[in-house]
């Protein structure tokens, strides 16, 4: 087992454990703590990858995908036709649950939901196709993608019903949300030595394989614009799923998938602007002191090349962050914490724009239900354990980058819209880090700095750079933009997939 630092060790102790309080059980874990777990695992691996002579930021795709990986579909989309799911509203858009094979030989496959864009904006043949990732690595974007952030539906307190969420991102384009890599979610493989080869690169190529074969289950939608989005290590998966969609589509020569933008949020871009920027965060927002952010900056090494062995004057001011962290939750600082985990026999009165701190317990009940495992098709039979919103089967990751710069300008050289958001309130990717890493791109600025508006608010601030690279905040979000805001989130992404500028007036939503 690898020798971590100090330093790191305290950090994952420090967010591992505020919330271990905060939600009075440590048994389970949820997306808060699995994403500071794998974050320094990914970190780390990266580190002693970097050390070892690996050419830290090269992402390249493995190898041209063999079309045997490439199956008939046919009749498998009514098949995995959702009828209605158990305890939810009334809707008129059309649900989709199942699995697509991406390793036939090794039993490797992967879950989606889908859900059709609403029809009362516009045409559903014109939206578009928009795929959501969620990170960790390790944690499921039906848990958290679909069922507390953008999909159509929150979970209700008593675990079993559901409600409508009025700003689904499904209001803006045909939302699918993938649980990826394979031991994530309902996701799995046949072969259990699968689990201990994951990712960045197996997971792009399978992502990549999952595409293209869903595509042939749907092909009302090949064509069809593209869109890819996610949120924290999605940082990566995103631009390495774009990378590995670009590179095929000029070896073959043809159109296979229109990717046409990628949009990120609250994002692992580049290791050491990321860490650096998340203690000026701390220190500008009355977290830590400024004398102890400048000991951090002085005594603590976050270069892609820096020794496994943290300095005892590092782990010193580590120790001293804890204890002034302890009761936070890191990933929204102002955010309340989940005083009670118990179900409620009735549901309590919910708000969409109130976000329940205790939500992952009621989607853990929801999804654990077998009723609505066999509404989502979701073959429970290929698990040994519960389902769990964050991969318990995942142990190693074994490669990750310690930048995607490169492949970010790759998406820019090649025409695809590019935007980066950043909820203002997280603390664990939060807005100084983004700023950081972009400003590590030198782009010249195309549209200064300024406010963007919805309903005579401002919802967050905007910057647009020469090469179509977007950044915007989002007012009063946490790591979970549309959590948190959502009504802001679905106008951010509807100028997103429309091609246009965020509101820079008052006077327009």
């Amino acid at each position: 087992m690898e020798k971590k630092p100090t330093s790191l060790l305290v950090i994952f102790s420090l967010i591992f454990l505020s919330f271990c309080i905060a939600e009075t059980q440590c048994s389970r874990k949820h997306q808060r703590q699995q994403l500071g777990h794998h974050f320094y695992k990914a970190k780390l691996l990266s580190k002693s990858k970097a050390n070892s002579g690996m050419k830290t930021g090269n992402f390249r795709a493995i190898r041209h995908v063999n079309r045997a990986r490439i199956h008939r579909q046919d009749g498998l989309k009514e098949q995995d036709r959702i009828e209605t799911l158990p305890g939810q509203p009334q809707v008129e858009f059309s649900q989709f649950g199942g699995y697509v094979t991406v390793d036939k030989q090794a039993g490797r496959a992967l879950y989606y939901y889908f859900v059709e864009a609403d029809q009362h904006h516009k045409s559903k043949e014109s939206m578009p196709l928009l795929l959501w990732l969620n990170g960790g690595p390790g944690c499921s974007s039906l848990a958290y993608g679909a069922m507390q952030e953008l999909g159509p539906f929150r979970v209700h307190s008593d675990g079993k019903t559901l409600y409508r969420n009025r700003y689904s991102w499904n209001n803006a384009a045909n939302v699918l949300f993938l649980e990826s890599p394979a031991g994530v979610g309902f996701s799995y493989s046949n072969t259990t030595s699968d689990y201990d080869k994951s990712g960045d690169r197996r997971t792009a190529e399978d992502s990549y394989v999952f595409m293209v074969n869903w595509l042939e289950r749907f092909p009302e939608y090949k064509g069809r614009e593209f869109y890819i989005s996610g949120e924290s290590y999605a940082g990566h998966y995103v631009p390495q799923l774009a990378h590995t969609i670009l590179y095929h589509n000029k070896k073959s020569n043809k159109t296979i998938i229109n990717l046409k933008g990628i949009i990120i949020g609250n994002a692992l871009i580049n290791d050491e602007t990321d860490e650096r920027g998340m203690y000026d965060f701390f220190a500008s927002h009355a977290l830590i002191s400024d004398e102890s952010n400048r000991k951090v900056q002085q005594y603590c090494d976050f270069s892609p090349n820096a020794s496994a062995q943290s300095s005892k004057l590092c782990d010193e001011v580590m120790d001293a962050i804890e204890k002034n962290t302890y009761y936070l939750d890191i990933y929204n600082i102002y955010a309340p914490l989940c005083s009670n985990t118990s179900l409620t026999a009735r549901p309590k009165k919910a708000s969409i724009m109130n976000f329940d701190p205790c939500s992952d317990y009621y989607v853990y009940a929801y999804l654990n239900r077998p009723d609505v495992q066999e509404a989502m098709h979701a073959n429970v039979t290929k698990l040994d354990h519960d389902w769990e919103p964050c991969s318990d089967v995942i142990k190693n990751w074994n490669d990750g980058s310690s930048t995607i710069i490169p492949l970010l300008e790759e998406s820019m050289s090649n025409g695809l819209r590019v935007w980066i958001f950043s909820g203002d309130t997280d603390g664990r990717i939060p807005v100084t880090s983004t700023k950081y890493s972009i400003d590590k791109m030198k782009l010249p600025v195309k549209t200064g700095w300024h406010a963007w508006y919805l309903n005579g608010e401002v919802g967050g601030y905007t910057e647009v750079y020469k090469g179509d690279l977007t950044f915007a905040t989002v007012r009063g979000a946490g790591h979970q933009v549309p959590s948190y805001q959502p009504k802001r989130a679905l106008s951010m992404i509807m100028h997103f997939l429309g091609g246009s500028p965020l509101p820079n007036t008052s006077r327009y939503q």
